[in-house]
């Protein structure tokens, strides 16, 4: 079933700020034509996963691009039937009663009441349920528009010119596979946005590295020259909340820039590049050692001093593993070093450290966490690992002069392993790691990269 969604001319309130949209429809018009949307074919552009970025996402189109009903239809997709806790629903009734703006057009649709009997609990919500009404269930706090929600996939995909994948890395595949079995009548290539940041890996043939933009292309066929990757470093509820961002789309110049165009705003500046696996890797990358910052700064109680070695440490394991995946790092280090900062600053994966630090959370528990949904950096923490502990990459130690895995180089790594997968050590481990005697200064883990040609054009699947 799709939901219902209210769109005014010209003028939209964005929680409670008016904005004008002089410009929006000229943007439009030119990514239609350039699509070859005949006049009275809407241009349908379709979210497949409903969870932080990816609503977001298509909140943020939504509220530019809504009003022009007869061009364009903005909608997203989520699996129906997962209950809302009664915890969650207390904590939504508060939001929106603080939220004014948010509770006239609740009583304006007619949906209050469900929230009210839902806080008393008389009844139970569902989270596509709520996303009707501009709640996403992984980030409660912040009220979007309302959107059109479709929980049937087939419907959703079917005719749609433009995806925008919101899933984890570890369901992209199997999504995408279901998808293609409805796109075997289609004559026009759908565009793919992913939004994923997670990565697998493959140890056969040879050692490498899965990015869900190959997932993609694999389970649908659709020409990797159509699909795309819109990363940060951003924090999706800022976006929202019109706090001046960034975002970089990668990917084939055909589809990039003219999109880049259409997804710009005055708050969100969307730049464009044409090295699209390299950035969805680094965006899996900063994941991993996120949870490992989060750890620190509560085992530490957030000592700055604790924090900072941790993140010379970290930084320099980062910059190590892109000498292995690229062949020009130095235009990396900017990109990921700036998501690196934002998601140890607000990011989920910093977070998940903390709270498993704290012994909030257990490892038991699974890292899909309710009210913050998939922790990617546990999932990219093994792959990374497993990727890069083969013996067929070995490298010169510089020291002992002898071939070790690059994992061996890596000692923060090897910890957030041996705590979050193998499970053989508590979350103190990884200040031991810091405090190692025999630990390197970060700078001669730069330098081995630097004056080594580790590059392994392999890992990600290049010959």
């Amino acid at each position: 079933m799709v939901g219902s969604i209210e769109v005014v001319s010209h003028i939209s309130y964005v929680n409670g700020v008016v904005q004008n949209h002089n410009g929006l429809e000229e943007k439009l018009d030119e990514l239609r034509r350039i699509l070859r949307k005949a006049d009275g074919d809407l241009l349908r552009i379709v979210g497949v996963g409903a969870g932080a970025w990816g609503s977001v996402f298509a909140a943020l189109l939504q509220d530019s691009y809504g009003q022009f009903r007869d061009k364009i239809q903005i909608r997203i997709w989520r699996r129906p039937g997962r209950a809302v806790d009664r915890a969650t629903a207390e904590h939504l009734f508060e939001v929106i009663n603080s939220r004014e703006d948010v509770l006239r057009r609740l009583i304006r649709r007619c949906a209050y009441l469900k929230y009210v009997g839902a806080r008393l609990g008389d009844r139970t919500l569902y989270a596509d349920e709520i996303l009707k009404d501009g709640f996403c269930l992984n980030m409660i706090n912040t009220p979007l528009c309302p959107l059109k929600v479709v929980t049937n996939l087939q419907e959703a995909v079917w005719d749609a010119d433009i995806v925008v994948n919101g899933l984890p890395s570890t369901e992209t595949h199997e999504v995408f596979a279901e998808i293609s079995k409805y796109w075997k009548e289609r004559i026009t290539v759908p565009i793919i946005i992913s939004l994923a940041k997670g990565i697998e890996a493959e140890l056969e043939p040879a050692p490498h590295i899965i990015t869900p933009t190959q997932m993609i292309n694999r389970a649908t066929g659709v020409p990797i020259e159509n699909i795309l990757y819109l990363g940060g470093p951003n924090i999706a509820s800022e976006i929202y909340n019109k706090e001046y961002a960034n975002a970089r789309i990668c990917g084939a110049e055909k589809w990039r820039i003219p999109l880049a165009k259409f997804l710009r705003q005055p708050h969100f500046i969307v730049w464009d590049n044409s090295d699209l696996v390299t950035h969805e890797v680094m965006g899996g990358l900063k994941n991993v050692y996120a949870i490992g910052a989060g750890m620190v700064a509560a085992l530490t109680n957030e000592s700055a001093t604790s924090k900072s070695v941790y993140f010379a440490h970290c930084t320099s394991e980062m910059i190590f593993i892109t000498h292995l995946l690229t062949e020009e790092p130095e235009k990396l280090a900017g990109p990921l070093l700036a998501d690196t900062y934002v998601t140890l600053l607000k990011g989920r994966n910093a977070w998940y450290g903390q709270m498993i630090a704290k012994g909030e959370l257990s490892l038991d528990m699974g890292d899909n966490i309710s009210g913050k949904g998939m922790i990617q950096g546990v999932s990219a923490v093994g792959a990374f690992y497993e990727l890069l502990s083969q013996s067929s990459l070995s490298i010169l130690h510089p020291e002992e002069s002898k071939p070790v895995a690059p994992a061996e180089l890596c000692p923060i790594l090897k910890t957030l392993y041996k705590i979050l997968i193998a499970r053989e050590q508590q979350s103190r481990a990884i200040l031991l790691a810091l405090r190692d005697e025999n630990l390197n200064d970060p700078r001669d883990r730069i330098e081995i990269a630097q004056s080594h040609a580790f590059y392994r054009p392999s890992l990600l699947g290049q010959p």
